[in-house]
């Protein structure tokens, strides 16, 4: 495993000292490590979102209503099979 040396302010180095000292991390290092995966993750999950985003609008114009999407917003999660299908005008 790669050793990394980083520069903290005093405040940072206690908060992850006691992180460590709580008991839910063996060191401050499984702390820091913890930190990195979780940003990893979060930052996964924002490229996705961005991904959705991004098709979402190259899609273009959808077919139904806002009081069609309002409707179906409504609905409980197992009706949602039953996708808006109209091609009504807005």
């Amino acid at each position: 495993m790669a050793t990394m040396n980083i520069s903290l302010p005093d405040a940072m180095k206690t908060w992850a000292e006691q992180q460590a000292e709580s008991g839910r991390y063996s060191n401050t290092s499984d702390y820091v490590r913890d930190l990195i995966r979780k940003d990893q993750d979060r930052r996964h999950k924002i490229d996705q979102l961005q991904s959705l985003v991004t098709a979402g609008i190259a899609s273009g114009k959808g077919t139904c209503s806002m009081d069609e999407l309002r409707v179906s917003a409504k609905k409980p999660a197992r009706d949602s099979s039953t996708a808006i299908t109209s091609t009504s005008s807005r």
